[in-house]
């Protein structure tokens, strides 16, 4: 997601790159990095408050600040970056990636209809549609309002022109999500799907197997696939067929890109086994050296490794 590790590495190592070159991206770029690096913090808390209880949603302002925080770095991407990016090779495939990580966010908390249990629900106990904690309307059957006579008796009149229906209720709790303020609703899946497709064929095209940013747009597509479209066996063939590419690549890579591929395989493996017994298995091999400082491509063992960054979406 654009919280993961990987995603900010690259964002701090390619915006001092430019920095010379281009200082405004490099500055659009810094500012993205911080708003990934606080989204991080809070689309942990969500997660974890869902765990802990699954029928109550996480407190609104929690949905307010991430939603806010999504918005305002796709703005950046798609006025400041992606225009600007057309020579750098792993900068473009990063700012297209982390435009489809925003949109999954949007699917995730903010999406009309909801496709994802982190939507903001309804809490559980709420009767009356329009405002929580009211019971339901009384139908009106043309009776009109009852009302005492002069005569102490009970007279039915017809109810006053400016005694209409129900006063609707504030804004935020009406039929439209209470972050509609931040973010127009609607179905932001399509939008989603095809900015991840775009983000894959370049990684595909311009990126080797096993480099990890390559490895990053596969694996949040993958969650994507599992969590959003409910395509469980769409997400482990992905997720399979990448772990293929990186075992059949070929190029080196350092040392920090390598235990980055090796915690993104670990995740990855994961994913190919969601839904399957545990006697699937996956061929490994061990890592080879291709010279001072670098390595072959990670060979990692699924049994053994084990992943430090932040699990991406669906795996936590």
């Amino acid at each position: 997601m654009a919280s993961s590790e990987v995603d900010q590495k690259f964002l701090g190592k390619l915006a001092k790159a430019v920095e010379t070159d281009n200082p405004y991206l490099a500055q659009a770029l810094f500012r993205i990095l911080g708003l990934s690096i606080n989204l991080s913090s809070q689309l942990i808390s969500a997660r974890k408050q869902r765990r802990l209880d699954s029928t109550q949603a996480p407190p609104l302002d929690l949905y307010f600040h991430i939603i806010w925080l999504s918005r305002e770095g796709l703005v950046l991407l798609e006025q400041y970056v992606i225009p600007m990016v057309g020579k750098y090779v792993e900068l473009k495939v990063l700012a297209y990636k982390l435009r489809a990580s925003f949109y999954h966010i949007f699917v995730l908390f903010h999406n009309t209809p909801p496709v994802s249990t982190m939507a903001f629900g309804t809490p559980e106990g709420q009767t009356n549609p329009t405002m929580p904690g009211l019971p339901p309307n009384r139908v009106d059957k043309g009776k009109g309002v009852a009302r005492d006579g002069e005569d102490g008796s009970l007279t039915l009149q017809p109810p006053h022109t400016l005694e209409g229906g129900p006063v609707g209720p504030p804004p935020g709790f009406g039929p439209e999500p209470p972050t509609a303020f931040l973010l127009k609703p609607g179905d932001y899946l399509p939008e989603a799907h095809r900015c991840f497709q775009e983000a894959v064929q370049l990684a595909e095209q311009l990126l080797w197997g096993s480099h990890s940013l390559r490895l990053s747009v596969k694996t949040e597509y993958a969650a994507f696939l599992y969590e959003c479209v409910h395509d469980t066996e769409g997400s482990r063939k992905l997720a399979n067929n990448t772990i293929a590419e990186v075992y059949n690549a070929t190029e080196g890579v350092d040392d920090d890109m390598f235990n980055d591929a090796c915690e993104l395989v670990a995740v990855l493996t994961k994913m190919g086994k969601r839904g399957l017994g545990s006697s699937t298995t996956l061929r490994s091999g061990g890592a080879q050296g291709s010279g001072s400082g670098t390595h072959g491509t990670p060979q990692a063992e699924p049994t053994t490794t084990t992943a430090t960054t932040t699990a991406p979406p669906g795996m936590i």
